[in-house]
């Protein structure tokens, strides 16, 4: 199987906010970020679209559907969405108190923000989701529109990494990230596209 990842586009949110989970919707450069991204997929052929069910997902999985004939082949998938912060969404990150940010930044991957997820249970979700689709879509290509902290989640499962400073490595908007699961090393073939 190969797997094309995209992260979504920009978002109409002020700069600093913890957002994860929240529903936050895209911003006034969407048409031109899916282009982008539309432009970069035309010579690819897919045979199956997932996207995690946040609108900012959506939105470019719907687009991007459209553009390459998939229109009503869209797989939403609860198991794509961001890190959960729990207490913290849509706080500023200079308000939350610098203690427990800094005690969860040296452990994220096993200790959650209140009432919400660690990192390990978000990449844990998402080898599943990857484990089924490999399953279902065999020697096929399929498309995921996803967040940056799931893509930064899958490329450490496939590169045996450990989670903790998974956060250098940065993933941009409206980019593509490509893995193939053929034989039994899966391969990052490139990141940020």
């Amino acid at each position: 199987m190969k797997l094309t990842l995209v992260r979504h586009t920009s978002l109409q949110i002020a700069e600093g906010i913890c957002y994860g989970q929240s529903d936050v919707d895209v911003s006034a450069n969407f048409h031109h970020e899916l282009a982008s991204v539309q432009q970069k997929l035309q010579a690819d052929a897919f045979h199956a679209l997932y996207t995690s069910p946040l609108q900012r997902c959506h939105k470019l999985a719907l687009g991007l559907a459209h553009g390459l004939g998939h229109a009503g082949d869209i797989q939403a998938d609860v198991r794509l969405k961001e890190l959960h912060f729990g207490e913290w969404e849509m706080q500023a990150w200079n308000d939350i108190p610098r203690e427990r940010f800094d005690v969860w930044a040296k452990n994220y991957a096993e200790l959650s923000p209140p009432q919400g997820e660690t990192f390990a249970q978000l990449q844990a979700r998402g080898v599943d989701f990857l484990q089924e689709i490999q399953a279902r879509h065999a020697g096929e290509h399929v498309l995921v529109v996803t967040h940056g902290g799931m893509i930064r989640a899958l490329i450490a499962h496939v590169l045996n990494m450990q989670l903790k400073g998974l956060f250098r490595l940065h993933i941009d908007y409206a980019s593509l990230t490509r893995m193939e699961f053929f034989g039994e090393i899966p391969k990052i073939t490139f990141v940020n596209r």
